[in-house]
């Protein structure tokens, strides 16, 4: 429904009557939807689905030419739309074959259209739910081509004061332990409070932060080698918990792990 607050609604009914009081008897308006075109067979439905491209078809089984049935299974996959399926009750076994399809629901006549209204609910959360995936995935797109995986922690290293590289080296030779700014009250002989300070002043990161940010670094690494598991390379980057993991690794990058191998796999192979 590209964001838009009305969804769509294609009609596809043989018996011109019966498609006439359908749009405009309901209120379509009331239920957030819009009629944007009305076909009287499969055949002028396959054409219409093709050029309005309808967030919801609303059809008839039984119709000349081309039937619903055959209209849906050459169009809904490629279109994506939610279909509501209207039929006389003794077409029941034929539209049966609809649901594998995934239909959003089974209407049979004569209409009603308090049953139409709760069909359209239903198509309608359908339809929010597919966007709601098609925008994840297209994030997930943009960032493997911006291949923003290749973030790297820039360390100028020379102009950190002695304590912060002591600190930064820490980080760096145990990132894959259990470790905090705690451990370096002691050697450094200062507070945590001061540290912390210091080394989000020099650095741009507070200490647990470039932590993290080190750790997603060198899991990016090890996730793009061919055999790795997902939940190892966590552990060997110092997530104990799995699902801490994910949500850091999601935080920095903006998608998941497993989208991340996904794409690294398939670059691999092409």
């Amino acid at each position: 429904n590209g964001g838009t607050d009305m969804y769509k609604v294609l009609l596809v009914e043989d018996e011109k009557m019966i498609r006439k009081g359908l749009a405009y008897n309901f209120d379509w308006i009331g239920c957030d939807c819009t009629i944007v075109g009305e076909a009287g067979n499969g055949e002028e439905g396959v054409e219409m689905i093709r050029s309005l491209n309808p967030d919801i078809v609303v059809t008839d089984v039984g119709m000349p030419i081309k039937n619903g049935i055959q209209m849906l299974e050459e169009t809904m996959e490629a279109y994506g739309y939610e279909a509501i399926i209207l039929s006389v009750y003794d077409e029941f076994h034929y539209a049966k074959a609809a649901m594998h399809l995934g239909v959003a629901e089974y209407l049979i006549k004569p209409l009603e259209y308090e049953q139409l209204k709760k069909a359209l609910e239903k198509a309608k959360a359908q339809c929010r739910m597919k966007q709601h995936f098609s925008d994840a995935e297209t994030k997930t797109r943009e960032a493997l081509e911006r291949d923003a995986f290749d973030f790297k922690i820039v360390l100028p290293e020379q102009s950190y004061s002695p304590r912060t590289r002591v600190m930064v080296t820490y980080i760096r030779d145990n990132y894959q332990k259990k470790i905090s700014i705690n451990d370096l009250i002691e050697p450094l002989q200062t507070s945590a409070t001061y540290l912390n300070q210091l080394f989000k002043k020099e650095t741009g990161f507070p200490f647990n932060d470039f932590l993290n940010r080190y750790r997603i670094q060198m899991a990016i690494q090890k996730l793009k080698e061919d055999d790795c598991k997902i939940y190892n390379v966590a552990v060997e980057c110092g997530f104990k918990e799995y699902k801490y993991f994910i949500n850091v690794f999601k935080k920095y990058t903006g998608i998941l792990p497993s989208a991340f191998v996904a794409y690294y796999q398939k670059k691999g192979d092409s």
